[in-house]
Parts: structure tokens; sequence; C-alpha cells
């Protein structure tokens, strides 16, 4: 039975009740939940949510609902945001000075979801557009559309973002309509590239290299976090790490608070897989400003390696990547890939084997919501370790 369409001014988007959150959760998971049953599936995103990366409000439910009705079972279509602590550097006008750089608040948005029966209404698509009404600073949008009522109320544990990035796995165009006053001027695409190796036989020598836990991981995001703050102070936007020339703005997501960390058990959580030796990340002891963690894609078979966090210069990559594909081997998984490494680096890959190659799926897209345009802002370590 076709649902009749509803009129733009009578829905908003609403913060989910627990009922609404378990709801999104039992439509998702007949297309979303793989091998994992019903009852798997609802708790793993329980046990996900009270890790630090989203827990004391940080992670949010939204659902598109009626304004008379809000609380309904019977809401149009669902998403999540995550609040992330991130940077910001603004580039000075005298190329004698270091970039401006200040704390500032981002979003990563995921799981978005409209069930079949409520499909080519034009509904996701809405609630993408009312989305940045309340994970950006109002100050900083243009006038809210008559036609589509009032605002969203304003909730707490929101808001006040700067920029929001997000994963599209159906192609650059439909979030790149999704802008705050109706089509066109949403996120925007950057980096969709992919570097892969396949693993091979040799074996290497670990002397000079700490390989590195779960918990030992924990006391790298600190270090790893202080490194790209004082990366961005001193890039020179007019240098190869900088695609768009000179930016107006450089933006980056933090891998702490639970952000990187984050990663590892979502792609384990309903498996037996465990890296050999119990570890996920490797660090020079000669250059401890190298090093590297990862995660695994358990989707694709066989599974593959994928480095979440990685940072390295073009003398000290080749062996951090042996070091990588070593930890793989060791695990049986037969093929490593980092997502969006420097040009620098990429051309140091091609040396060691690897393959580069602009992705189709998992697409980086972001919005920014400070002065000047989307496209003027570049996105610095857009990497696998904030992905959502």
């Amino acid at each position: 039975m076709v649902e009749p369409k509803v009129e733009l001014k009578s829905i908003s988007l609403f913060r989910a009740t627990p009922a609404q959150i378990k709801e999104t959760r039992r439509r998702r998971w007949p297309h979303l939940g793989g091998t994992l049953s019903l009852a798997e599936y609802i708790t793993r995103d329980e046990e996900m949510d009270v890790l630090e990366h989203a827990k004391e409000g940080k992670m949010i439910t939204w659902v598109l609902a009626p304004r008379e009705d809000p609380m309904t079972l019977d809401f149009m279509c669902a998403c999540r945001t995550y609040k992330r602590a991130s940077l910001v550097a603004y580039p000075p006008f005298s190329p004698s000075e270091t970039n401006l750089v200040h704390e500032t608040t981002s979003y990563g948005v995921a799981a978005v979801f409209t069930p079949p029966s409520k499909r080519g209404r034009g509904y996701a698509g809405h609630m993408m557009r009312l989305l940045h009404w309340v994970i950006a600073s109002r100050d900083n949008l243009p006038e809210f559309p008559e036609a589509w009522g009032t605002p969203p109320e304003k909730v707490a544990d929101a808001g006040g973002g700067l920029f929001s990035v997000l994963w599209s796995d159906v192609g650059e165009e439909f979030y790149r309509s999704a802008g705050p006053v109706g089509e066109g001027d949403g996120w925007e695409k950057r980096g969709p590239v992919s570097t892969v190796w396949e693993v091979g036989r040799e074996e290497g020598d670990d002397k000079g290299w700490k390989w590195l836990t779960q918990e030992q991981l924990k006391n790298l995001w600190d270090h790893d976090a202080g490194l790209i703050r004082k990366e961005l102070e001193n890039m020179l936007v007019e240098n190869e790490l900088c695609e768009l020339g000179r930016p107006t703005a450089l933006v980056t997501c933090l891998p702490t608070n639970g952000v990187a960390a984050f990663q590892i058990p979502r792609a384990t959580y309903g498996s037996n897989f465990s890296m050999a030796g119990g570890f996920w990340g490797v660090q020079s002891l000669n250059n401890p400003d190298t090093y590297a963690s990862w995660s695994v894609e358990m989707q694709t078979s066989p599974p593959t390696l994928i480095v979440t966090r990685l940072w390295a210069s073009e003398d000290t990559f080749p062996e951090l990547i042996a070091r990588i594909k070593q930890a793989a081997r060791r695990s049986g998984i037969r093929k490593v890939e980092v997502w969006n490494l420097r040009v620098g680096l990429r051309n140091v890959a091609e040396k060691t084997g690897g393959r580069t190659f602009i992705r189709s799926e998992h697409l980086p897209q972001i919005m920014w919501y400070g002065p000047g345009t989307t496209k003027n802002v570049e996105w610095v370590h857009n990497e696998k370790f904030c992905w959502c």
C-alpha cells in the first residue's frame, strides 16, 4: 500500500526517544545486519552507544516525524550524529606567520535510513536539509525557508558545529543537494582515494618497532592530536598537503575521545577475529612520530586490514608499510588499504607495490558552516579513523 506524501511544513526533525531508537535498529537490521541476528544487532549498537566516542550526549539519533506526533514509531526516516572535538586553522595574511589554530566542534553523520515503504517521497533529503539546523550554529545559516514551517527545536548536546562530515554509499549528489535552504550547497565530496597493497610472503624484522595493543593505542591519541595541531599551525597552504591551492580554512577531526578507538570494536563485533598478538598498531622506537593504527574490514572476502591513522615521512614510510603488511600476514589477511595518503606518500607507496585509485563507495563529504564556502575549505587527515 502506497502512503500519501505529506507536506514538508507538517514534519520536522526531532531527537529520537528510546523507543524510536530501537525502532530505527529494527528497520536497518534486514538491510545492514549481515550475519547478526536482530537481537545481536540491537545489542551491538547498544554497546557501541556507551563507548567514549558516543556517551554523554555525543551521539544523537534523529527522526523525521510529524510535528503533531513527534514520538510516533511510524516516523519517516532517521539518522545519527556524533559530536567531535576538532581543529580549524585560518591562514594568515603574511606568509611569515603561522596559521591561527582554534579548537572547534564538528559532527559526523551516519546511519541515514528510510524504510522501503516510505522511500521516493523526498523524506531523507528533507531530513538532511533540516539536520544542518540542529548541528550548526544558526548564526552561520541563512534564513529558514518559510515553506518548511518553523525550524527544528534546539536540542541539548547539539549545535555549534563549524563543519560536518559523512561517508556516502549512494553517490555524491544525494548529499550534495541537501543544503540548509533547499537544493544544492550541501555536503561536497573530498578525496575518495584508496591505496592498496597485496601482503605477499616476505617476513620482515621487528627490531626498532613497538607493536601496540588497543590499550596502548590510547596513549598514542593525545600525542597524535598534538602533532596534528602543530602541523596545522605550520602547514603552508601553497604546498602539496593542500589540494585546493590556497584554502580559506583547514579543518580536521581529532582521534581523541574514543573517535579512533571506536573503529576496532565496531569492525570486529560478533566475530571471532583477532589480530595476531592482539596488536592494532605499530610505532617506531627510533622515531616515535612514525606510527600507524588499523582496523579490519570483515565484510570483504577475504578480510582487509584498513589503516585508520598513519603518520610518516617519505623516508620512514617504506618501513612502516612493511610492518603493517607484516601484521596483516601474521593475522591471515591478504590485503592492506589506506585512505587518502598525501601526494608525497602516494609516490612512495607506488614504489612499495601500492596501487592508488578513486573509490566509488564510502565517499567522504564535508559541509562547512563558517565564513566563505565549502569548496574553499581543506579537510586535512581525511582518513578512516574518523569514519562513522
